[in-house]
């Protein structure tokens, strides 16, 4: 089998995994109107499929500063940080994603995914453990890949495994990085932080918590799982992306450790791809006061998030085990969430559609996102559509 046989391989895997549902994916989202309306076709459709948190992806003070940015330092930084693409700004927003999780240190990358890629692959290497989440995002597993460390992964938030794996490891256990997430993307659940916290200590290991989905979500300001628990002084590394409450795109590693600032000289993630552009680092810095300051947004979020919870879980849905941003209806097999998929969109509303081996344990996933902008009406209206597939597609 050559290359490109291998390529068709994979498009027939895929094809006979669901036949008629290949447009759900990269569909085309012609037109975004707000933080939850947009045109699909010739169809406006409510947004749940993003991961807007906040709503701040049209707030007036990111815009401006996108735009004022633009005038004054162009489209682009044309080079990497470590040659020409370390601007002011770029500068600024590290010491004010260091100030707002008091710590000592910071860096920003160019994406959330190179921020995990390049922090774990230039904090470990050859002859090191990296002891994983089983449901871990692609760039936990990327970058455990990259670094050449011995990667071991463990039942999904099950600390006695986790535990278990670090006892067996002996003194090695010293030379472990641990991984988890704050939020985890598919179910919405979170990390048992504090058991975590607990066995790390106990084996002397290092532990990075990728606050992704809860930048924003969790916390009085914002901070994450971290700030929620009262543990920032216990996690040596965060990292965490742009893209989701913070409306743009990029990333960042913060910790109290100053051997942080080493990983510019040898990660190559950081160092040989180009800067993120002058108007991403302007509304990013906006948009990190307004997420700092927005307990009102955080309030909103978490009714919205309650609202829609309890509607799908009064229906029946089969849900992960607590609510929050993400809510995902848990279906047995690809054809029952296509069909609940493609309902949905039939009635104006976009989700995302999630298949083996992205979600969990070999089901499939209808999954919403949540986010401060809607309304209890328009949370009301995806209840009811619900209920009708429920009873149309499951029953």
């Amino acid at each position: 089998m050559n290359l490109l046989d291998k390529l068709d391989a994979a498009a027939s895997a895929r094809k006979a995994l669901l036949p008629t549902g290949l447009k759900a994916f990269g569909i085309p989202i012609e037109e975004v109107y707000s933080a939850t309306e947009a045109r699909i076709g010739n169809n406006r459709v409510l947004l749940l499929g993003t991961n807007n948190y906040l709503g701040l992806s049209f707030a007036p003070e990111c815009l401006q500063a996108a735009h004022e940015a633009i005038d004054k330092e162009g489209t682009g930084t044309t080079g990497s940080r470590m040659a020409n693409g370390s601007y002011f700004g770029h500068r600024a927003l590290e010491q004010e994603f260091a100030d707002f999780y008091n710590c000592r240190e910071s860096i920003v990358f160019t994406t959330g995914y190179q921020a995990n890629l390049g922090t774990i692959s230039g904090l470990v290497g050859s002859g090191d453990v990296v002891l994983i989440d089983g449901d871990s995002h692609a760039s936990i597993y990327d970058g455990c890949t990259l670094s050449g460390a011995d990667i071991i992964r463990f039942r999904h938030n099950d600390v006695a495994d986790l535990e278990k794996r670090l006892r067996r490891l002996g003194e090695r256990s010293r030379s472990t990085l641990i991984i988890a997430e704050g939020i985890y993307s598919m179910l919405g659940d979170q990390a048992p932080l504090a058991d975590i916290v607990r066995i790390k200590n106990t084996y002397n290991s290092i532990l990075l918590l990728d606050e992704a989905h809860s930048l924003g979500v969790l916390g009085s300001t914002g901070q994450g799982l971290v700030e929620k628990t009262g543990l920032l002084n216990e996690v040596d590394f965060i990292t965490g992306t742009f893209s989701k409450s913070l409306c743009s795109i990029g990333g960042y590693c913060v910790s109290n450790h100053p051997q942080l600032n080493q990983l510019r000289y040898v990660s190559h993630p950081y160092i040989f791809t180009a800067s993120p552009s002058p108007a991403t680092i302007a509304s990013t810095r906006v948009a990190l006061q307004l997420l700092r300051n927005g307990s009102n947004l955080r309030d909103q979020l978490w009714r919205n998030a309650h609202q829609l919870y309890s509607i799908m879980s009064e229906i029946g849905f089969k849900l992960g085990p607590e609510p929050g941003p993400i809510i995902s209806a848990v279906l047995d097999n690809p054809q029952q969430a296509l069909a609940i998929w493609n309902g949905l969109l039939e009635h104006n509303i976009y989700v995302n559609l999630i298949l083996p081996p992205a979600a969990p344990e070999n089901k499939s996933l209808v999954r919403c996102s949540i986010n401060a902008a809607h309304t209890t009406e328009q949370i009301a209206y995806v209840g009811e559509i619900f209920s009708e597939l429920h009873a149309t597609i499951l029953q």
